[in-house]
């Protein structure tokens, strides 16, 4: 059984240096970052190799926008680590796919079983997105409630959930 640690927190919280970090503190010989980022303009693709570069070279990428549960079950080994950043861009990609809040909804549920099934240690990366102002659209209302309804899933399956908070890590769980 896999160790899953949920990461939260607002933009530039500090989640992913964290994750990096104590992924880095483990001693993992085995460290994978799996990325649900996709490049679609040129300043994503600097901002991919900039974390790619603080990475470093002991890192292999594995690229997943949008089948997660698949892509741990493959990674997912008792010598691994995996630093999966992040669960709020998967649940855009998603939305961006077309797909209904059902089918979304049904690959949230996937996704914990791929986490309760897996092996080894993970580090999962999420924005928290519901404590700001109510979004003035539909789309973004929907977003947020689905990435609100992902984190309280990933959080009950998770042994241990740390709040990020202006570069401070705060244990809420574990």
């Amino acid at each position: 059984m896999a160790e899953i640690t949920l990461i939260l927190g607002g933009c530039r919280s500090g989640k992913s240096r964290y994750a990096l970090e104590h992924a880095e503190a483990r001693g993992e010989r085995r460290k994978i970052f799996l990325a649900t980022c996709q490049a679609f303009d040129p300043e994503m693709e600097n901002r991919i190799a900039a974390h790619q570069r603080e990475r470093g070279p002991g890192w292999v990428t594995v690229e997943e926008p949008v089948d997660l549960p698949g892509a741990l079950q493959r990674e997912s080994r008792d010598s691994s680590l995996i630093v999966l950043d992040c669960l709020t861009l998967w649940v855009s990609n998603l939305l961006q796919e077309g797909r209904s809040e059902e089918r979304i909804m049904e690959g949230f549920q996937e996704l914990a079983e791929a986490l309760r099934d897996a092996a080894g240690n993970i580090l999962v990366v999420s924005n928290e997105v519901g404590q700001g102002i109510v979004p003035d659209n539909p789309m973004s209302r929907q977003f947020r409630d689905l990435v609100g309804w992902l984190n309280q899933r990933i959080a009950a399956t998770a042994d241990r959930v740390v709040w990020t908070v202006a570069g401070i890590p705060v244990t809420v769980k574990g």
